[in-house]
């Protein structure tokens, strides 16, 4: 066979089996039969839910809490409104950030045959963020949990209790969650708990955390997962993001479980689009058909896993996921290098210490070329980085999600054949030089300009004579090697991603001898090698595309794809060189991430957001305009301009973390919060802010000179004030009665409050907003009123 026609065949056939892989089942229909998973049944429940926006403490989510239990009644459970206020300070804010509101949980009981058995709880949240109708996150997951709930009923009494968390409060940050676990009598009897939610409209569900000590866990993820995605790499990974989700509260409670997610269509997420209509309901059927037999199975079976050691694992097709303890990633290096040493042993003839060496620098070359070509794709884009900066991306993810392969292609081939042909050294050092450069043509970027000035000197030092393929891909399989040790020593549990496309690489060595063996049947065994190594690959690859906006991160599975393909890549002096097709596929790539910076993404379908509210200072009775997208669409500026105010970029602190487009307004009845301070019996001082009617949210600053200790939030502990002269920020919603904040003084002092309070709906008294074009959307609370002002307060 054809070099070039295997390495051709490899890359589509593994192209078309990354994206088959990642296709979502066809939804089942309503009248689907009762034992299986139905998406069309699911999706009655998420229309109803997800018919209007709904945050916590709104009326759309007092009219979503009363469909819910009457569902849970009409499904012969007795559900209980568990009304709570809840507070947490947030680990993930440099500062000190208080979230707090009013949440109502749903929570139903399902009876099993052993009442004192610990019992399985299915949890998901009903509130939505404001704007958004949340018809994937998290109406989906709501909805799978009671179809799965019906599934567990229709098998008959389960061995145990199986309890319905549908929580509240979980967009203002895990609130249901936390008032659950806190306060909940059920919460003590919970031995096992699973969660599902959403970042995105569409994708596969993807299992992205469990609790410590998962091997037993692991075992039935593996017996009864349908169609897994999931990997001791998505855990570790998340443990170490400022995410979180109500598993987060479960988990610091103690109890195990599994977390489940689907994350792409991520234009989505927190958004207006996220509508019923819109939502991939392949993607609810997978959802279900992925929690639900691992949900009946611990329903049903007589005991719940147990702990046992963590185990390395990761999906690699169907139905199939490999897993082994720790210990098992120095056996798969041990297959490796075995595998290895015996494709050297039969290209030995075709090997020179020389070519070894080069090798090695190629395969450092490679990883800093893929590297700052995506960054400077990335750079091209002209996004910033950001949640809101990045949604012009995800409005055309397709789209820049094909950039990144061909510019990642492009760098692999090119790198394969300059090692090959042995190009002049200014060759090697001019593409990743002109890289590194070009991205700081948008703006200094040291980064760009570090990379690919490294990039340059590997290249100098490496290229310039020819390289013979058994020397070159020996070299790369040896720094493979140290990463690989590297990963298996520092985390074991991401050692996998380096180690199995590895020994893929190594059986391909050793049926061809590094590639110096080349009959037919060689050849063909490398493409078929390929082209599932690369499918595994490019399907992981695809799930870091999703789920981080790190594309220097690809970086790693394009350099995975180029150790597997470098065989029928790398061209050898009578060959003919790929260099042309590779240049042909960066130059294209650049082509279409030029289309992405210039072609307006925006449509009916990816509406561009706005953020516009009408600020009243209440102490000075000064009014403005402002937006607080970090660009200003056409249709925001009109309404900032409409009472002739000049534009400007300010900061507003108790309003916005960051600076906001503004324009001077006519003033505007509003009415702020109120802050009082008053002392108690035993000498303590309580602090009140109560936002005024009408307000939903509530958003304040407190800051002293003195150091206050003792500090509580409506009567329970939390710490602030961590220094003397740092703010401490308070985010509340649905909180009408207000927010008390108590500490203790040592001495007189003086406390300053910032505050705010919005409204979410546009002043009667101010000048209408003009109409919105389909290419246009309110995001979160935009069109709203933000009543803000300050106070000093002493004792």
């Amino acid at each position: 066979m054809n070099k070039r026609l295997a390495l051709g065949l490899a890359v589509i056939g593994g192209l078309v089996l990354a994206w088959w892989g990642a296709k979502t089942p066809a939804p089942l229909r309503p009248q689907a039969p009762a034992q299986l998973f139905s998406a069309g049944r699911a999706m009655v429940d998420d229309r109803v839910i997800a018919r209007v926006p709904h945050p916590v403490g709104s009326a759309a989510n007092a009219v979503a809490r009363d469909y819910l239990v009457g569902r849970l009644t009409a499904m012969g459970l007795a559900p209980q409104v568990q009304r709570a206020a809840a507070a947490l300070r947030t680990p993930h804010s440099p500062e000190p950030l208080v979230l707090g509101a009013t949440v109502e949980n749903i929570v139903g009981v399902l009876p099993g045959r052993d009442p004192a058995a610990p019992a399985l709880a299915l949890m998901a949240h009903y509130d939505s963020v404001p704007a958004s109708p949340g018809a994937a996150d998290d109406a989906a997951g709501v909805s799978s949990a009671l179809e799965i709930l019906r599934m567990i009923k229709a098998r008959g009494t389960p061995a145990r209790d199986v309890v319905l968390v549908i929580t509240d409060g979980e967009e203002q940050g895990l609130l249901g969650a936390v008032a659950f676990f806190r306060d909940h009598p059920l919460a003590r009897h919970a031995g096992f708990v699973i969660n599902m939610e959403s970042r995105g409209g569409g994708g596969k569900a993807r299992m992205f955390q469990t609790g410590p000590d998962n091997g037993q866990v692991i075992d039935l993820f593996r017996r009864t997962s349908a169609q897994p995605v999931s990997s001791s790499l998505d855990v570790f990974v998340y443990e170490h993001l400022p995410n979180d989700t109500d598993f987060t509260v479960s988990k610091g409670a103690g109890l195990p479980g599994l977390n489940y997610a689907f994350i792409g269509r991520q234009f989505d997420y927190h958004s207006p689009s996220s509508t019923s209509d819109a939502l991939d309901q392949g993607s609810v059927q997978q959802m279900g058909d992925e929690v639900a037999p691992t949900a009946l199975a611990l329903a049903f079976d007589k005991a719940l896993p147990g702990k046992a050691a963590n185990l390395v694992y990761a999906n690699t097709f169907g139905a199939h996921v490999l897993a082994y303890p720790a210990w098992g990633g120095w056996v798969a290096l041990a297959l490796a290098a075995a595998l290895t040493g015996l494709g050297v042993w039969r290209g030995r003839k075709g090997l020179a210490g020389a070519d070894l060496a080069r090798g090695v620098g190629a395969a450092v070359y490679m990883a800093l070329l893929i590297a700052v070509v995506l960054r400077f794709a990335r750079r091209l884009t002209g996004a910033d980085f950001g949640f809101l900066e990045q949604r012009v991306l995800l409005a055309q993810a397709d789209r820049w999600e094909l950039a990144l392969l061909l510019m990642g292609l492009g760098a692999v081939l090119y790198a394969a054949s300059i090692a090959g042909r042995g190009r002049s050294r200014f060759e090697t050092v001019l593409l990743p030089a002109v890289a590194g450069a070009a991205c700081s043509a948008f703006g200094l970027d040291t980064i760009g300009l570090g990379i690919g000035g490294a990039g340059a000197l590997v290249g100098l030092a490496t290229f310039g004579r020819p390289t013979a393929v058994a020397g070159s891909w020996t070299g790369l399989m040896l720094t493979a090697f140290v990463v690989a040790i590297a990963a298996q020593v520092m985390a074991p549990a991401t050692g996998f991603l380096i180690a199995w496309p590895l020994v893929v690489a190594a059986l391909g060595g050793a049926l061809s001898g590094m590639g110096a063996v080349r009959p037919p049947w060689a050849t063909l065994a490398l493409a078929l090698l390929s082209l599932v190594g690369l499918g595994w690959i490019l399907a992981f690859a695809h799930g870091v595309y999703e789920g981080l906006d790190l594309v220097e991160l690809l970086a790693l599975p394009a350099w995975l794809c180029g150790l597997i393909i470098w065989p029928l890549a790398q061209t050898e002096e009578d060959e003919a060189s790929p260099r042309a097709v590779a240049l042909s596929l960066l130059v294209l790539g650049v082509l279409v991430a030029t289309v992405v910076r210039i072609a307006p993404p925006w449509s009916a379908r990816h509406p561009r957001a706005t953020m516009v509210s009408y600020a009243v200072d209440v102490d000075h009775g000064r009014a403005s305009r402002i937006s607080a997208t970090p660009d200003l669409p056409p249709w925001a500026e009109k309404v900032l301009r409409a009472d002739g105010g000049h534009l400007n970029r300010i900061n507003m602190p108790a309003v916005s973390r960051r600076p906001v487009w503004a324009a001077d307004a006519m003033p505007v009845p509003a009415v702020g919060p109120t802050a009082t301070l008053a002392r108690l019996g035993d000498g303590d001082l309580v602090l009140k802010v109560v936002p005024p009617p009408g307000a939903r949210v509530l958003n304040f600053e407190l800051r002293s000179k003195s150091a206050l200790t003792a500090t509580t939030v409506d009567g329970r502990p939390i710490k602030l004030f961590d220094k003397p002269g740092q703010w401490s920020r308070f985010q509340f919603a649905a909180a009408p009665e207000g927010v008390s904040v108590g500490f203790r003084a040592t001495g007189p002092g003086e406390i300053e409050a910032r505050y705010a309070a919005v409204t979410e709906a546009w002043p009667a008294a101010a000048r209408p907003l003009p109409a919105r074009d389909a290419r246009t959307m309110p995001f979160l609370t935009s069109d709203s009123l933000t009543a803000y002002g300050a106070r000093r307060l002493s004792w």
